[in-house]
């Protein structure tokens, strides 16, 4: 893992689980907050795991690697699910999830 790479996905982390906590809050202020309950599920996930991910990167440690293959996958996930909504807060998710998603596998590769 070269630094400038390791920098780019633990950027690409902590972007994403700011916007997940965002999204989550934001939520909760939706009209429907029953119809919301996957999206806000799977953002406080999102953003837990990314965290982690982000520590794992910045401490450089043998384990970034196999948490950035899982963390690909649950921001996938969460993406998916905020892409659904037309949201505006969602929609950011989304594409934050995205981006940690490809960074996240370009690291686990």
């Amino acid at each position: 893992m070269s630094r400038e790479s390791r920098q780019a996905c633990l950027e690409a982390c902590n972007a994403c689980a700011t916007a997940c906590d965002h999204c989550a809050a934001a939520c909760l202020d939706e009209s429907d907050v029953k119809a919301m309950a996957a999206c806000i599920a799977l953002d406080m996930d999102c953003a837990a795991l990314c965290r982690t991910a982000a520590g794992l990167l910045a401490r450089d440690s043998r384990f970034a690697s196999p948490l950035c293959a899982f963390c690909a996958q649950l921001c996938e996930a969460c993406g998916n699910e905020c892409g659904r909504h037309p949201m505006n807060h969602c929609r950011q998710c989304a594409q934050a999830c995205r981006r940690c998603a490809d960074a996240c596998r370009s690291m686990a590769a």
